[in-house]
């Protein structure tokens, strides 16, 4: 009987040191992948910005996996700064922040809409329900620098579509205005609903300083 006290409580220790192993990888292990791509990405930004450079415009239509822009946010800190990539699906967001295909580019009107993990994955949107009304948004794209400005936040269910809507919450209404959404899950290690964060473009800038 003891023999066998001993041996299942070997086991429960083994277990449990598997399990706080596995949670330490998805934490911080997954981190290391985000870091790897978005070196990657931001050198995109950068070759791109040098070949759009004195155009008037960027490289081109920007395709699935590839960088859109550069995303801060200083609420959040001088250092946070993620390359956006173009799509949401699993494998994207595995590389930063992604943006939904078919909804606004930066600066553009109409909703630019980004989703981003909020525990693994280097967790670029983990901290986002700390952004207050007024904070700024900053997008780096190839033509200009986007200000947008936090407008509010909400938390919904997952099929509530609205939020990312040319004009948001507003479904089939012409936008007239460029807006920004930030998505991620709800609440942490939970996927059951999604926190919302809000804004509107403030001011633009372009490539060689003058206002748009």
């Amino acid at each position: 009987m003891r023999a066998a006290l001993r041996v299942m409580g070997d086991l429960s220790v083994t277990a449990g040191l598997v399990i706080l192993l596995f949670c330490a990888y998805l934490l911080w292990g997954t981190g290391s992948y985000t870091a790897e791509q978005q070196v990657l990405l931001q050198r995109q930004l950068i070759e791109g910005g040098k070949a759009g450079r004195g155009h008037g415009h960027g490289p081109g239509p920007v395709r699935l996996g590839g960088a859109v822009a550069l995303l801060s946010i200083p609420r959040l800190g001088d250092d946070y700064r993620y390359a956006v990539v173009e799509g949401v699906d699993q494998e994207r967001l595995r590389m930063g922040p992604g943006h939904y295909p078919g909804t606004a580019m930066p600066g553009k009107i109409g909703n630019f809409v980004l989703s981003g993990h909020r525990t693994t994955y280097a967790a670029p949107f983990g901290r986002i329900d700390e952004l207050q009304r007024g904070d700024r948004i900053v997008v780096d794209a190839h033509e200009a620098r986007y200000t947008y400005r936090v407008t509010g936040r909400r938390v919904v269910d997952p099929t509530e579509l609205g939020v990312i809507a040319p004009v948001p919450e507003q479904p089939g209404r012409t936008p007239t205005r460029a807006t920004i959404t930030l998505s991620t899950c709800h609440p942490k290690y939970s996927a059951a609903q999604r926190l919302v964060v809000f804004g509107t473009l403030d001011r633009s800038q372009d490539r060689l300083g003058r206002p748009e």
